[in-house]
Parts: C-alpha cells; sequence; structure tokens
C-alpha cells in the first residue's frame, strides 16, 4: 500500500512539473505583417524557419492601404511583432500615433544620405515604377506601344490597361503623386478620370498589374519594375518596360518592430537577421535600386541609367489630401 501511494505521489509531482513548465515556458512565435508579394514571402518564410528552426513564424499578407488601416486600429495590443514591406509614409503614419518602438541604436550610416529620417523604421527597399507593357498581346491585337502617358488615353487601349487604386496600394499612389507633381494637381486627376475610360480593372495591390499582363487580361500595366524583371528573368515573359518623360515614379519601404514587442528578445534576434544580411540579399536578388551607401546591385533586367520622376513633398498630410480628390470611386 505504502509503495502503491509513493508511486503516485511520484507521479503527481512529475505532472506538475510538466505542467508548471508547459504554462511558464514563453511561446516562441513571432508574427510578421508584410506587403511583400507571395513569392517573397515563400523565401523569407523558408529561410526564417530554416535560420531559427526554434521559433514558430506566422506571416500575414496585407496591401499597404489595408495593412496601415489594420494596424492604426490593433494598436500595439496587435498580434504582430514585425512590420515589413510597408511604405515609408505609412510607417510615418504609425509612428505618430506612437506604435513603433525606438530603434535609434541601430547604425544608420550604412544607408545613402537623407534616407532615414526616422528612428522607428529602417529601410527595406526603394521601387520604381514604370509603365509595363506586354508586347505579345500589343502584337496580337496589331496595336503599337504606347510612347507617353497621353497615349494611354488612346480609344484602341480601351479596357487593356491596368493601375493599382491608390486607395489601397503605395504603388498606385506613386504614379497619381508622380503625375500631379509633374503637370500640376488639375491636370493629374482629370489625367486618371480620363484614365479610368480605358482601365479595365484598378487593382487593389502594386502587384496586380504585373499579374494582369502575364495572364494576358491587358497590354498595359502601370506597374513596378522589380516584379517586372523578376517575371522576364525567370520565365522569359513578354514583358517590357517603359519610362517616360516624366520619369519613373519610386517608393521607399522599410520594416519596424512593433512599440513593446522589441523587449521580446527572440522578436528583436529576427528583426536584427532581417535588416541585416537578409535585407542585403534581398537588394541583390530582387530590388537593386540603391539604399546602401557602399553596395551596388545590377539586374541585366533592370532600365539603365533610370531616371526617377519628382516625388517631391510625398507626406502623409499630401497624400491623406490627394487621396481625397482622387477622381474614381
Amino acid at each position: 500500500m505504502k509503495k502503491f501511494i509513493s508511486c503516485l505521489v511520484l507521479l503527481a509531482i512529475v505532472f506538475c512539473s510538466f505542467a508548471f513548465t508547459g504554462c511558464t515556458e514563453e511561446t516562441k512565435e513571432i508574427v510578421i505583417y508584410s506587403c511583400a508579394n507571395d513569392k517573397r514571402l515563400a523565401e523569407m518564410t523558408g529561410i526564417l524557419e530554416e535560420t531559427f528552426p526554434e521559433y514558430t513564424f506566422v506571416v500575414e499578407y496585407q496591401s499597404t492601404s489595408k495593412l496601415g488601416s489594420k494596424l492604426l486600429a490593433e494598436g500595439t495590443n496587435t498580434d504582430c511583432d514585425i512590420i515589413h514591406d510597408l511604405s515609408f509614409l505609412t510607417l510615418d503614419a504609425l509612428d505618430a500615433e506612437g506604435l513603433l518602438a525606438d530603434l535609434s541604436a541601430y547604425d544608420t550610416s550604412k544607408y545613402v544620405d537623407g534616407l532615414v529620417t526616422k528612428s522607428t523604421y529602417l529601410p527595406e527597399v526603394l521601387t520604381g515604377g514604370a509603365v509595363i507593357i506586354n508586347t505579345k498581346v500589343l502584337e496580337e491585337k496589331n496595336l503599337p506601344k504606347p510612347a507617353s502617358y497621353d497615349d494611354l488615353l488612346k480609344p484602341e487601349y480601351k479596357g487593356l490597361v491596368s493601375m493599382p487604386n491608390p486607395n489601397s496600394s503605395g504603388t498606385g499612389y506613386m504614379f497619381y503623386k508622380s503625375l500631379v507633381n509633374a503637370w500640376g494637381e488639375e491636370k493629374a486627376i482629370a489625367y486618371f478620370e480620363k484614365l479610368a475610360e480605358n482601365v479595365l480593372q484598378f487593382t487593389e495591390s502594386g502587384n496586380g498589374p504585373v499579374n494582369a499582363l502575364l495572364q494576358e487580361e491587358v497590354a498595359i500595366g502601370l506597374g513596378m519594375i522589380t516584379n517586372a524583371c523578376e517575371q522576364i528573368e525567370e520565365s522569359n515573359a513578354p514583358l517590357e518596360i517603359l519610362v517616360f518623360e516624366e520619369g519613373a515614379p519610386y517608393s521607399a519601404y522599410g520594416q519596424a518592430m512593433v512599440k513593446g514587442k522589441e523587449e521580446k528578445a527572440h522578436v528583436k534576434e529576427v528583426f536584427d537577421f532581417l535588416v541585416g544580411d537578409f535585407n542585403v540579399e534581398t537588394c541583390k536578388n530582387w530590388a537593386p535600386e540603391k539604399i546602401y551607401k557602399d553596395l551596388d546591385f545590377t539586374n541585366e533586367f533592370f532600365p539603365e541609367n533610370l531616371k526617377y520622376s519628382d516625388m517631391s513633398n510625398d507626406t502623409t498630410e499630401e497624400k491623406e489630401r490627394l487621396l481625397k480628390l482622387w477622381p474614381i470611386v
């Protein structure tokens, strides 16, 4: 009987020990919100899981507008630990609400002068936009290549143009903003109102136009140069990148930690990895546009001597004002 009771006591001690350990051990899960495309997210997740097998990763995609709105609504109580590939403008809005961790201890001297303007997020990539055409679709329809933004208004391109919606996509907004700066507000707004007659769809995501070009749903897309280069390189897609007189609109994207999450050692460890060597490889393999002082990357499919458009006065306040004037519902 004594031996039986001793066994019960021993089992109880073992059970309590396991229960206590399970209750006190922190779950090593990192939640990442990102605006990067599916392929980049799949690659990033795979590398993170290989590099940190002891952690669990939850990576959630949202378009620029939705991700910003989601984080503003959730505040610092969000499940999100790390914000990845979000436009500087949207990060500025989150910073204004006090939602981002202080990153002033990080060395920013490696970035090109003027790129870092806040101490709450770090640069990830710079991405330029262009008018991208599917040469196969144009040839099949016996249509010429457009040579200017005004050409996109021609009736022969009706239903053959795709553009991201500026209200949901940072890519769409940068096209809108660049033409406002180039032509003036009144002319630019009138232009997009007219362009809408030829647009098959204003896509939610900046990736949408290139996807539509690949599916041969449209012949012309206002999209990201890096997306087009990726498809030309990997699948020999019949895409051509056109940069008109006004230059290539561009936007900077960054990475941050939600305020308070930097106190979790495993979150900070992963963030340090993302903004370190991993980001250098991202720029090398996907986004060659210059963000580092001492590093230059090349891509044989990327336009040479790319001329950028005027993106001055690119502030959160100006974006809010211009979006209220966007003429397409």
